[in-house]
């Protein structure tokens, strides 16, 4: 039981115990990290069919500090807000909106966020949030498939070589340091916890 305990994301320091006001707190935590994601897919600096913004350090943070199921129903939830026509994305609506932006060439990109939210947050269910050096092992390995997905969406729109050039090689640099920065603040997180009990 006591292993049970240590293993729980951040996010369930502040969730009750159970029945209806869990739910609805994880509803607005849901909400919350939706709004989080747009507002950093707007933070963008134009670099070409691929914007640089600080939306993959969102997506880290939250599924690090949610765990799993909960960051992903958060990107599933910002996907749907997303299909609906809501310009929560990077380009919305300048570039279009709805599935018709979502089929653009930031696509692959978006699913990858999912996929990276359901790798982070399981290195955090399973308590790597505390511990630097496996969170960011776990957080390394979800921006490399997240890019590799969004490589190969690309890659099918416009050809590897400049999948490569406008989608990937601009970002590895600064993925690298929001990769090392998410690691470095969800264990100093957990470390001042205990000192403020």
């Amino acid at each position: 039981m006591a292993t049970a305990t240590t293993m729980r994301p951040l996010v369930s320091l502040a969730l009750p115990d159970q029945g209806a006001a869990r739910l609805a707190t994880q509803l607005f935590l849901a909400l919350a990290g939706t709004l989080l994601l747009t507002l950093s897919a707007k933070t963008k600096v134009v670099l070409g069919p691929v914007d640089l913004s600080l939306q993959t350090l969102a997506v880290l943070l939250i599924a690090s500090a949610f765990g799993m199921r909960l960051a992903v129903a958060t990107l599933l939830l910002y996907l749907a807000e997303g299909a609906f026509g809501l310009p929560v994305f990077q380009g919305t609506p300048e570039k279009g909106i709805g599935i018709a932006y979502m089929l653009g060439s930031t696509g692959g990109y978006l699913a990858g966020f999912v996929v990276m939210a359901a790798i982070a947050g399981w290195a955090a269910d399973r308590g790597w949030d505390r511990q630097p050096f496996k969170l960011f092992g776990a957080m390394l390995a979800a921006e490399i498939v997240m890019m590799a997905m969004g490589f190969a969406w690309l890659a099918a729109l416009i050809g590897p070589e400049k999948s490569w050039q406008f989608g990937v090689a601009p970002f590895i640099a600064g993925d690298l340091i929001k990769v090392a920065l998410a690691a470095s603040l969800v264990p100093a997180v957990w470390a001042v916890l205990p000192k403020q009990r």
